[in-house]
């Protein structure tokens, strides 16, 4: 058996034939189709069915892809990590990332992996988690840099980079502005503010409104987190911010509340198909982005712990506290 054997089985189980398996590995289809049936004779069984019209795999070709699969990803992670190891990668490795990270600063590890890899290219796309995720799916994205949703659907694997809280967002001289616990319930009356459906901050509005029992009417939507705290700070409504989008973004004083229970927020995370073969730039950078979140690139960590409650405050856009 041959690592080029696993290859091919698992290139034509993907798309679905021969001819198109060939196309995608560059090599001949006679050339495939006699690589599977040697190994389909070692180990003596028919891993596809094939007829003229399709081919599709056999119960053992369905056993025996999913193991494959395994043993290639970790043979291309044994290749990423010699490389890195001789520090001779070179290539090119195409990320997604959505507009809010939290307190994860994906620049800064950028910056730090080019000193140490000179020589691989990073493109960076930005765009909502949904379409970053599809595009990641099809091909188009190496990775994922968002936020890692529980319904993340199960052929994505994803390591958490960063956890951080939400806060009710308020206009300064808002009724609710300062007091004790405040429940999201308590503010279904009032307008949102927030981001347009299918962003990630929308979603989990959404969630945590339907988990006090109403639907959020949103009065307002921007596509950059900074206008949702500009609208706020105008009067025009209340929101959900991160912390490091609510004390640091630019923009008037607003203030902010801890809610309770607070809303459920995915962390940020690095994602990728799991079936996909990482090349070694792309290895690397994952591998990279997991380190520089401080956490063990082999199993990734947990998720930060839950922020301790803290008073109510109001904020400048410097993150000053001026509640006095």
């Amino acid at each position: 058996m041959e690592i080029r054997q696993l290859s091919y089985v698992e290139a034509v189980a993907r798309y679905g034939g021969f001819t198109r398996a060939a196309g995608r590995l560059h090599v001949a289809q006679s050339a495939v189709s006699a690589q599977v049936r040697a190994l389909e004779i070692e180990l003596g069984v028919t891993l596809f069915a094939r007829t003229t019209r399709k081919v599709a795999l056999t119960p053992a070709g369905e056993m025996f892809v999913a193991r494959a699969r395994r043993i290639l990803a970790e043979l291309d992670g044994a290749r990423g990590e010699m490389a890195e190891i001789t520090a001779v990668v070179s290539g090119r490795v195409t990320v997604g990332a959505t507009a809010s990270l939290g307190p994860y600063d994906l620049p800064a590890a950028l910056a730090s992996f080019r000193e140490r890899h000179p020589g691989i290219a990073v493109r960076l796309r930005s765009g909502r988690i949904t379409g970053l995720l599809g595009a990641c799916d099809g091909g188009e994205l190496d990775l994922v840099v968002g936020p890692v949703h529980a319904d993340l659907p199960p052929r994505f694997d994803a390591v958490p980079l960063a956890d951080e809280q939400l806060l009710l967002a308020l206009p300064p001289g808002h009724a609710m502005a300062r007091g004790g616990r405040l429940t999201l319930g308590e503010v279904r009356d009032e307008p949102f503010v927030s981001m347009p459906p299918g962003s990630g901050l929308r979603w989990i509005l959404e969630d945590a409104a339907r988990s006090a029992g109403f639907l959020p009417r949103v009065h307002y939507e921007t596509h950059s987190l900074d206008g949702v705290r500009a609208l706020i700070a105008a009067g025009l409504g209340v929101g959900l911010l991160s912390r490091t989008v609510a004390e640091s973004s630019p923009g008037p004083a607003i203030a902010v509340r801890q809610l309770h229970p607070p809303p459920a927020h995915p962390p940020v995370g690095v994602m990728r198909q799991r079936d996909r073969m990482l090349g070694p730039a792309a290895q690397s950078l994952r591998h990279h982005l997991v380190e520089a979140a401080g956490r063990d690139p082999a199993v990734g960590g947990e998720v930060g712990p839950a922020a301790q409650d803290e008073p109510d405050r109001l904020v400048e856009p410097d993150g000053v506290d001026v509640s006095g």
